[in-house]
């Protein structure tokens, strides 16, 4: 019997059926040990040793394997053909050694690119020994990652509160959506103008740019104001024009190499509007295969990968559908070969392509985000094995008679479509390029000027990083790997340091403030030319040309100084620092030319960071006397310039005052007879700067009594609290839609809306519906759901959440087992541990009385409760430690 190991059960049942009876195929759920998310996992001092741990779900696997390894002759380990493949094999392997099960059997690894019956069975032939350099790399990886994270975040918790997290290319990638950030910030606009100029020469009209004015080359900034522009279009009605040139040169542009990782990312992301996440998911299930003629075949090669070559078997493939498909002329004469431009890049793999060109797009029967990424999968590798697209540029130039003002105009005819016919890369679908055509012109023909266009325009700023783009820019640098992109920049959202923008990055307060303090204190670990450098080390040790504890132990020797160094650092230095670095964010110019760190509240303070429990904010030099705080990010132009009342309320003479706390603007009252002034938050969607005095008051005045509930006169109130709007009766708190509702909503909707919460259980979401059904699984429904946190699917007890990103009307049944009987193997959440009942039972033991018994159990109970009573101040001491 032989054992083969690959890391999902949906590719294990399929490889099961290529290789027949004598093979039993298992799933390892992907990695089977991790570092533990605690100190001490990583020990520099025992020269960088590792403590692996395996958890509950994972054991239950290992074990299933090793029962199978015992009856077997033979262990093939089958994951994935990269460095993290090739480390879960290396782990597993570990993990069976540990467990004595080995013994007189023969371990083989395997490696495939597709998973396809001809592609199973080569690799079948074909085994090799687990490539200890590729997982050396991985070790490397692993451990670089854990040292910068768990010697750095504490220093960040300790130095910054409100910080999440600090990574070794994750820091990196939010120091590029920063660095853009402040580009933007300190862009200044500047204005300039264009003149063109609609012209015949003995010929149909056609349009000229002014590219020289007074016997000087024009600059994009050279024309300046209106003025200027006049004076230009002066020049241009005054000369006497005529053609000095004209030259047509051919043109041509080559299609783009088959898909990579990164490529595979920036092309979704600009043509579907996938996320990295999204694009690598879908490429996965592509990757694992569909069901085709009652046997689940792989669409797509393996989607991680650096490579841009394909294997000459598939380029035939390519070729022979262009012909078919095109024709001939589409077909070039000899097969284009490509090799890659990246830094840092392993060819070891092919590019990402259809496993058969064969199978046409439109008529593959596929879920639509599958369907939409198998096209553009398929088209670029078709693509890339096309012809060249031609082109004939042809470059007018007029020039006046005495030399002092020229134009020149620019036309592009396309004379083969070439590749384009099937795929244009980047945004060109979304832009229209057109033919910018010129009539026939011959040399020395007089030029006569028919409508000047004179143009104002002004320089835009970069534009922040979309994930095309930002993806595009991190693999240009060598900053981390393609594969890793997608998990880098979820992180990123995660831990709230950047919100996406119309699709762009936009860094928060709380990320820039960490890259401040990082690029302050830590600067070296976060330049992009040594992150780079650092990539490049790792792969030489994934060549064999660098021992992967020697890396370790220059890298941890200056970076354990640096983190030594900051730790006695006072806070104030710290502030000062990011004051400093922060300035055009925090307190850009006024164009009044006033100090713009000037408390505006106060006016005499000079206003600075300050460091709270939730996170940076800006507060007055003259604190206690002057309360004055804000958020970080600067009030805008039509934005409440400190704290100001609003009104005098009408029923108490007392003013409302508007005033921005660290947690943003909110209204505030002082009552007589109060010690606290009561106090309202201006809800989401509301503007601070445009509250009306009839706002503030409904504000002020919550919670609002909508009136008596008629089943026992207790009052029904509205008001908006920490979850949103809500009415309240009794113990009964139900939500409602919009904060308009709190101050509209009447009694019969509110008992309605009441009622329907005390129907639910008093379950905040109500009973969940049913989105979509499936099918059954051994005569049992299984159902997608509607849930509190997002869709689920559901099938007998078990919940398991659909992945972000995933339509719910694109599951299928098959996806969907797979999702729950990942989360069965999971075991869900553990259960609670029972309380302990020894003193109950005693009791019931027969060779003691019943009294004796209870004087015991009242004994124990009493120790029992002293115990945590004792030992209540000493971990109270160790969390103010």
């Amino acid at each position: 019997m032989n054992v083969v190991v690959v890391e999902s059960p949906a590719k294990a049942k399929t490889i099961n059926k290529y290789l027949g009876a004598d093979y039993t195929v298992l799933a390892s759920f992907g990695h089977v040990r991790d570092l533990p998310p605690k100190d001490g996992s990583v020990k520099p001092d025992e020269d960088f040793a590792m403590a692996w741990e395996i958890d509950t779900a994972s054991a239950k696997r290992v074990k299933a394997i090793a029962d199978a390894v015992r009856e077997s002759d033979r262990l093939i380990l089958a994951t994935d053909p990269d460095r993290e493949g090739e480390a879960i094999s290396w782990h597993l392997l570990e993990a069976l050694q540990k467990r004595r099960v080995l013994k007189d059997v023969v371990v083989q690894r395997v490696a495939f690119n597709a998973i396809t019956k001809p592609a199973i069975l080569e690799a079948m032939a074909h085994p090799r020994a687990v490539d200890m350099e590729l997982v050396n790399a991985y070790l490397a990886r692993r451990a670089l990652d854990y040292l910068v994270g768990f010697t750095l975040s504490p220093v960040l918790w300790r130095k910054l509160p409100g910080s999440r997290s600090a990574g070794r290319v994750q820091s990196v990638a939010l120091r590029l959506i920063c660095d853009r950030e402040l580009e933007i910030e300190k862009f200044r606009s500047e204005e300039y103008w264009t003149v063109d100029a609609d012209l015949t020469a003995n010929s149909d009209n056609f349009r000229a740019k002014l590219v020289t004015l007074d016997g000087k080359k024009l600059q994009k900034l050279s024309i300046k104001d209106r003025a200027s522009a006049n004076a230009a279009v002066d020049a241009i009605n005054a000369a006497s024009l005529s053609i000095t040139g004209v030259e047509a040169k051919p043109a041509k542009r080559n299609p783009p190499p088959p898909f990579t990782t990164s490529t595979l990312q920036q092309e979704a992301a600009r043509k579907l509007g996938f996320s990295a996440t999204r694009t690598m998911q879908t490429a996965q299930k592509l990757y694992e295969g569909v069901t085709i003629g009652g046997e689940t075949t792989g669409l797509i090669t393996y989607m991680r990968t650096d490579g841009v070559s394909m294997v000459p078997e598939a380029i035939s493939q390519a070729r022979d559908v262009i012909s078919k498909e095109h024709g001939s002329l589409y077909v070039p004469s000899a097969p284009r070969m490509y090799a890659t431009k990246a830094k840092n890049a392993q060819e070891a793999h092919e590019a990402i392509r259809p496993t058969s060109f064969a199978r046409l797009p439109e008529k593959m029967s596929l879920d639509q985000d599958m369907a939409r990424l198998y096209q553009l999968i398929w088209r670029r590798a078709v693509a890339s094995q096309m012809e060249s697209a031609r082109f004939e540029r042809t470059t007018v130039d007029i020039t006046s008679s005495d030399q002092k003002t020229a134009l020149r105009a620019v036309g592009t005819v396309q004379l083969f479509d070439g590749f384009l016919a099937l795929y244009q890369e980047g945004r060109d679908d979304e832009e229209d390029e057109g033919e910018n055509r010129l009539p026939k012109l011959s040399q020395g023909a007089a030029a006569t000027v028919g409508k000047t266009h004179a143009d104002q325009h002004f320089t835009q700023p970069p534009p922040r990083f979309t994930e095309a783009s930002l993806v595009k820019r991190m693999e240009e640098l060598g900053i981390g790997r393609p594969s890793t992109y997608a998990s880098t920049l979820q992180v990123l959202r995660d831990r709230d340091y950047v919100q996406m923008d119309k699709n762009r990055f936009n860094p928060l307060d709380k990320g820039r403030v960490v890259i401040a303090f990082l690029e302050n204190f830590f600067a070296r670990y976060v330049e992009y030319d040594f992150t780079a450098a650092l990539e490049g080390q790792l792969d030489k040790v994934s060549a064999g040309e660098l021992d992967w504890k020697q890396l370790l132990r220059d890298f941890w020797t200056d970076f354990r100084a640096a983190v030594d160094e900051i730790g006695e650092l006072r806070i104030t230095n710290v502030l000062d620092a990011l004051n400093e670095a922060l300035a055009p964010h925090i307190f850009p110019e006024k164009e009044d030319g006033t100090d713009p760190r000037l408390c505006p509240s106060c006016g005499e303070g000079t206003l600075s960071l300050r460091l709270g429990k939730f996170g940076a904010f800006l507060g007055c030099s003259n604190h206690p006397d002057c309360s004055f705080t804000r958020q970080m990010s600067p009030p805008g132009e039509d934005d409440v310039q400190g704290d100001r009342v609003i009104c005098v309320h009408p029923e108490t003479g007392k003013d409302v005052e508007l005033k921005n706390g660290r947690f943003g603007w909110y209204l505030q009252m002082q009552l007589d007879g109060e010690d606290k002034p009561k106090r309202s938050s201006i809800p989401k969607g509301w503007d601070a700067a445009t509250l009306t005095e009839e706002q503030a008051i409904k504000l002020i005045d919550l919670p609002r009594t909508v009136g008596e509930h008629p089943d026992d006169g207790q009052p029904i109130t509205a008001n908006i609290g920490r979850y949103g709007p809500y009415v309240h009766h009794d113990k009964t708190y139900a939500n409602i839609p919009s904060v308009e509702d709190v101050f509209e909503i009447g009694v019969n909707r509110a008992i309605s809306v009441i009622a329907d919460k005390r129907a639910n259980g008093g379950r905040r979401g109500g009973t969940a519906t049913a989105l979509k059904e499936l099918g059954e699984h051994d005569g049992k429904p299984v159902r997608i759901m509607s849930g509190r946190y997002g869709p689920y699917v559901k099938y007998e007890k078990v919940n398991a959440t659909l992945p972000k990103d995933t339509d719910p009307e694109s599951v299928t049944l098959e996806q969907a087992m797979e999702w729950v009987e990942a989360k069965a193997a999971k075991g869900g959440k553990k259960k609670a541990p029972a309380k302990k009942k020894a003193p109950a039972k005693k009791p019931a033991a027969k060779k003691t009385t019943a009294k004796k018994p209870a004087a015991k159990k009242t004994a124990a109970k009493k120790t029992a409760a002293k115990k945590p009573a004792a030992k209540k101040p000493a971990t109270a001491k160790a969390k103010a430690e």
